[in-house]
């Protein structure tokens, strides 16, 4: 049986957001393709690659993450992981960055720790 996008909603989100963004904190995710990435990636950052992840900070305590599906399942095979840990290293990814953590070293420990706590590799 071959594995599809809708079996990547199947991961501990909630559990996951806990570990890496402050109590009380508003989050909406939405799973996405290309068009629509590539369109507010255009849109909100004049960047015209597809993104595999996309976070818009609201406010101090509420965000949003898109994570484009597609990308994601092309980079899982291309990593060699599940297209489920491949997700779930971009919502702790887009996560971090609601949080205001820059590409680094904070942001890769973050990161470790989140998946870990999960049960998951960092990718």
């Amino acid at each position: 049986m071959r594995r599809t996008a809708r079996s990547a909603v199947r991961l501990p989100f909630l559990r996951l957001a806990e570990h890496t963004l402050p109590q009380g904190y508003h989050l909406s995710l939405v799973l996405c393709g290309d068009a629509l990435s590539r369109r507010l990636n255009r849109k909100y950052r004049n960047k015209t690659y597809t993104p595999n992840v996309l976070s818009f900070p609201i406010s101090k305590t509420e965000g949003e993450i898109f994570i484009n599906v597609r990308v994601a399942a092309r980079e899982a095979r291309r990593f060699r992981v599940s297209l489920q840990a491949r997700i779930a290293h971009l919502f702790v990814h887009g996560c971090a960055h609601l949080r205001g953590l820059p590409h680094g070293n904070a942001m890769d420990a973050l990161e470790a720790r989140a998946l870990k706590a999960e049960g998951f590799s960092r990718w």
